[in-house]
């Protein structure tokens, strides 16, 4: 389907030209004075709009403005006959998307009109994937009703819109990540990024370039420079899993950024301010690790601000069947499947399992069920078989 261009311009020979320039792509509808114009634009939701700044009565700018008042997604581009940079300026402080004098040359029209609309779908599915990923992470979208769970939805809300430092503890699985990513969508910073960095996943050669970036030549591997994690969460939150598996220079550093709000890349000499939240997690007991030695005292009651532990699936029983619902109600909607249940005796199964993997292990074996069933119902065949051998025992 074409697209559909407004165009408001009281010049009846600036109207045709540009009609028979934009018709053979485009949907074009014109209107020849400010009230036709706007009418159109209730009328008709054009995906465009181009329009004369100078028409007898009521002015472009005016109309613009009008327009902005009801609907400030469609694109305006103004049209003037003169090259005043005031009257740009003042089009685009009232949101205008983009200006072009007359006498036009045909090819900018055509290629400011199509960037503008590449431009505008763009924004739109930006702004669609956002609300798709906060709708995601809100507090109605977090799995559990038992005790422990409600309690950390509780405290979720309380800290959530703020810049406090944030400490998740919690075995390996028991989704430390999704309440990270819970904390930030559901603050103030929800439009801006939300980076993850797994601290043990990087060798420690590595660690420092990617938390702070390098400037080019710093080493021998640096051939360009690196920005690094804390610069792109600028102004967001950065998620730190596993953090007791830094080192001991590397936390000397991280202190650093938390006390003073800046860090220098390696081999730089330029101090760089950065607005970061810090929300940490760890599947270690880092007061046995400051005990030992091995994690700073300093930094550790720099990052345990506010504590949120999450307990093992074993020990909240009653969220087993939501969750086992939950994560296979998501995989039949990606996987346009017919609509499927758990029987009785494979829930049972289900909660009488241990889970040393928690709620990780839990979605996999959700996964390798929906495979294995034909039917409507998942039954205990449909199971694993160490996972029978093991709820048979415990």
């Amino acid at each position: 389907m074409k697209k559909r261009v407004l165009l408001i311009d009281d010049e009846p020979r600036v109207r045709a030209s540009l009609k028979m320039v934009l018709e053979p792509t485009y949907d074009v509808i014109t209107a020849a004075d400010a009230q036709e114009g706007l009418d159109l634009f209730r009328r008709e939701s054009p995906n465009l709009v181009l329009l004369d700044v100078i028409m007898p009565g009521t002015d472009g700018l005016t109309v613009l403005q009008a327009m902005r008042a009801e609907d400030r997604s469609i694109p305006v581009i103004m049209l003037t006959g003169t090259k005043s940079v005031k009257t740009a300026v003042d089009a685009m402080k009232l949101g205008a998307s983009d200006y072009l004098s007359k006498p036009f040359d045909v090819e900018e029209l055509r290629i400011v009109v199509a960037r503008t609309l590449e431009s505008h779908d763009l924004e739109r599915e930006v702004r669609y994937l956002r609300a798709q990923v906060v709708n995601r992470y809100a507090f109605h979208n977090l799995i559990g009703k038992s005790p422990a769970m409600q309690e950390i939805y509780a405290k979720i809300e309380q800290v959530a819109d703020s810049r406090t430092t944030v400490l998740i503890t919690g075995e390996s699985g028991t989704g430390k990540e999704l309440v990270a990513r819970a904390l930030h969508y559901n603050s103030s910073r929800r439009d801006r990024p939300f980076i993850a960095l797994n601290c043990a996943a990087l060798p420690e050669t590595l660690i420092e370039s990617e938390l702070f970036g390098h400037e080019k030549g710093s080493f021998t591997d640096a051939t360009a420079r690196r920005v690094g994690q804390f610069e792109l969460a600028n102004s967001g939150s950065l998620f730190l899993d596993e953090i007791g598996d830094l080192s001991p220079v590397t936390q000397a550093k991280l202190l650093r950024v938390l006390q003073e709000r800046e860090f220098t890349r390696i081999g730089g000499v330029q101090p760089i301010k950065v607005d970061v939240r810090i929300i940490a997690a760890t599947n270690k007991n880092l007061d046995d690790l400051v005990r030992r030695g091995t994690f700073r005292e300093d930094l550790y009651y720099r990052i345990n601000v506010i504590s949120l532990y999450l307990p093992p699936l074993r020990e909240r029983g009653e969220d087993i069947p939501l969750l086992a619902k939950h994560f296979l109600d998501k995989r039949i909607e990606e996987e346009k499947r017919p609509p499927q249940e758990f029987s009785k005796e494979a829930i049972e199964l289900l909660s009488r399992y241990p889970w040393p993997g928690n709620v990780r292990e839990l979605e996999n074996v959700v996964e390798q069920a929906l495979l294995w069933s034909q039917g409507a119902t998942i039954l205990p065949e449909h199971l694993p078989t160490s996972l029978r051998s093991d709820s048979r025992s415990s």
